[in-house]
């Protein structure tokens, strides 16, 4: 018997009623965790989704029993997960023995262990980074979660000694890493030609530097458009490409236009995950300046690929590449490009930091993180 079944199976129902239908951020988080857990011989899942949403998670999760409960209107599902999920979870999820909270928050008046997962605390530390509808929610949430749960997974190092000082928690902090699919995330494109033909199927020319991620304040994409404009003329035909949903804030339309390259500064928008490995690839760079993240996926997923990376220096995402990024001051444009200026010239440190990169990216895998989540929910039962 393998090693996640020889141990007993043990019910964990999961609130994946917050992703969206184009998940990014903690929404690709639950993703890849939920299929990594349902593919455990020691695990039986139960799945409580938004109405319309069921199809999603029953592909995702064939074999787990799928709850299609919640509305569907963001404004009714904040309520009904205050107010309506505990009574969901005794009447629809009966072989539960664990509740499992992916993205901060735990329902009221829950009859099971809770495991909540806390990806940063910038909601606390810079609400100005945030909606502030978001960091009244949250900041509550993350008080229940640290009064009333069995178990507290971060995403880092970083983020759980940061959930510690802040909040004491009762519950027993578990530092699990997000995983990588490696199947997709390597250095070698699939067949010859793939990689082309998915920038032209995005319309993006090389070279380029990258960017992934949602546009919000603290990814500090205003600053990458400053860094790259003053490098730009050195660097003719370079375009920066900045893959990734709009979310809010107005800053970085006020930096483009006044940008002296602002026609090289191509958005793509929501970009498939499929496309995404391609997008990396062939990146002559890739950045990602963000002032805080909890993990940061995509620096990864570019070390992963065999991409120059250059991102923030006392952060998670220093934390996870090590050697193998170039790490700089986020709030300093000037030293921003200096090392993407240094990442685009190569030089005798580039293949260091590029096998560096690859065996850190190989330490990372969705089972591996699994395995963490499980070892979170089997201590949490244990406390009952």
């Amino acid at each position: 018997m393998s090693a996640d079944g020889a141990r007993g199976r043990i019910g964990v129902a999961i609130d994946v009623t917050a992703v969206p239908r184009h998940p990014v951020g903690a929404g690709r988080y639950t993703v890849e965790v939920v299929g990594a857990l349902a593919r455990r011989r020691d695990v039986a899942l139960e799945l409580v989704t938004r109405r319309s949403d069921a199809a999603r998670w029953e592909g995702v999760a064939p074999e787990a029993t799928v709850v299609a409960a919640a509305p569907d209107r963001r404004a009714l599902r904040v309520v009904y997960g205050e107010l309506a999920l505990s009574a969901t979870l005794r009447q629809r999820c009966p072989a539960a023995t664990v509740f499992f909270g992916p993205h901060y928050s735990l329902p009221a008046r829950l009859a099971l262990p809770a495991v909540v997962t806390v990806h940063d605390l910038t909601l606390v530390d810079h609400p100005e980074w945030h909606e502030r509808t978001k960091v009244i929610f949250f900041r509550r949430a993350l008080r229940r979660a640290a009064a009333a749960a069995a178990g507290v997974i971060c995403v880092s190092e970083t983020t759980a000694r940061r959930f510690v000082e802040l909040y004491q928690p009762a519950g027993a902090v578990h530092v699990v890493p997000h995983g990588l699919d490696h199947a997709a995330f390597t250095p070698d494109e699939p067949t010859p030609g793939a990689d082309a033909l998915v920038l032209a199927r995005l319309g993006v020319a090389e070279p380029y530097l990258l960017h992934l991620g949602t546009i919000e304040p603290r990814k500090n994409v205003p600053a990458l458009v400053t860094a790259f404009d003053s490098l730009a003329a050195d660097h003719p035909g370079l375009a920066l490409v900045l893959a990734g949903p709009s979310g809010w804030g107005g800053e970085l339309a006020e930096v483009s236009r006044a940008a002296r390259h602002r026609e090289r500064v191509v958005r793509l928008g929501y970009v498939e995950a499929s496309l995404v490995p391609a997008l990396l690839r062939r990146a002559a760079a890739v950045a990602y300046p963000s002032f805080v993240e909890g993990f940061g996926l995509p620096a990864l997923e570019a070390l992963a690929c065999g991409a120059p990376l250059v991102t923030s220096q006392g952060t998670a995402m220093a934390e996870l590449a090590g050697a193998a990024a170039l790490t700089v001051d986020p709030a300093n444009p000037t030293s921003l490009a200096v090392a993407l200026d240094t990442a685009l010239a190569g030089g005798p440190g580039a293949a260091a930091r590029r096998q560096a990169g690859l065996a850190r990216a190989g330490e990372f895998t969705w089972e591996r993180s699994a395995a963490g989540h499980v070892a979170a929910f089997r201590a949490a039962i244990g406390q009952r």
